[in-house]
């Protein structure tokens, strides 16, 4: 029996929503603006509704809003009508989005949208239609060709894509960075990656100081205790002076047996090397392998002569960053 191939269907769809976002494209105009505008400025909450396919186009949407630090919830179109009006302020977005802009579940919704001066942002493709003409903002998404001809694909990949881009442009207005961003987002695979130093380091009584004028027979005893196999060496003002690690004692031993009476500067390697605080786990490792070290200094923004706290290797290779 002749297998079949399916792949003609899958790039037929594929082309038919490649054409519905090139006309998204040239479809954006100022009112794409004026929605950022209004999203970044919002002290309240972004509520998003849709019936069925847009609906759940609404909730990815809402969810992508929220994980950019945009607070975002969906609302049920029908759960509106029955109590769930009572969950919108004064101060929200109202987000609705409807292909036909015609959709009688959303009805209710603008009206309570309209008579409460509540901000309406419209994502729809009939100029028309009830929420076309009801919108404050006026998102005209392009009429497109379904696939089959009757099967929402190609509107709800205009309409998720347009909600991609608002949610991503008041990112970049409001300066959403990488630590912000790693904030909303502290478990799983992605959080690991977007952990920093200072999640990792050690900190306070766990880093292995010792001053420079101390004799090793005494260094020795804080190593042995601190079990981290390095020693952080400092002046007598605190700064960062050198760094002691288990390799070089075992050379300077093989060298000098008088180990024990020397002073920690003479042993030390003398400028240690030291990452900002700040900076990604997974830089420091990259610095950790390409200096082939163990250890890291680590210091805050103003003051790199004074180390805050210690990285070891094992502190980032056990959170599974690469």
């Amino acid at each position: 029996m002749k297998k079949k191939s399916y792949i003609k269907n899958a790039k037929d769809v594929i082309d038919l929503e490649i054409k519905a976002l090139k006309k998204l494209k040239k479809n954006l105009n100022n009112s794409f603006n004026q929605a950022v505008t209004q999203i970044v400025k919002c002290q309240s909450k972004v509520i998003l509704c849709g019936v069925g396919k847009s609906g759940l186009i609404a909730k990815k949407i809402a969810a992508t809003l929220s994980s950019v630090g945009t607070p975002a919830f969906y609302l049920s179109a029908n759960d509106s009508s029955h109590g769930d009006l009572g969950s919108i302020s004064k101060k929200d977005i109202l987000i609705l989005i409807s292909y036909s802009g015609q959709t009688k579940e959303l009805n209710n919704i603008i009206q309570f949208a309209n008579r409460n001066k509540i901000l309406l942002i419209g994502i729809i493709s009939e100029k028309n239609s009830t929420l076309y003409k009801a919108s404050d903002i006026k998102l005209l998404i392009p009429q497109v060709v379904e696939a089959a001809g009757i099967i929402p694909t190609s509107s709800t990949t205009t309409q998720l894509a347009l909600g991609d881009a608002l949610a991503i442009a008041a990112m970049k207005e409001k300066k959403f960075d990488r630590l912000a961003f790693r904030k909303l987002h502290p478990a799983g695979n992605l959080g690991a990656q977007l952990k920093t130093v200072e999640d990792l380091m050690l900190k306070g009584k766990n880093i292995p100081f010792v001053n420079e004028n101390l004799k090793m027979k005494d260094a020795l005893k804080i190593l042995t205790r601190k079990k981290l196999g390095v020693l952080i060496v400092q002046n007598i003002r605190k700064k960062t002076k050198g760094i002691i690690t288990d390799g070089q004692i075992r050379r300077f031993n093989e060298q000098k047996p008088n180990l024990h009476s020397v002073y920690v500067k003479e042993v030390m390697t003398k400028s240690p090397i030291s990452i900002n605080k700040d900076e990604l786990a997974a830089k420091a490792l990259s610095l950790m392998n390409s200096k082939k070290i163990t250890s890291l200094c680590v210091h805050g923004k103003n003051d790199k002569a004074r180390t805050i706290g210690i990285l070891h290797i094992h502190n980032i290779l056990k959170t599974n960053i690469s």
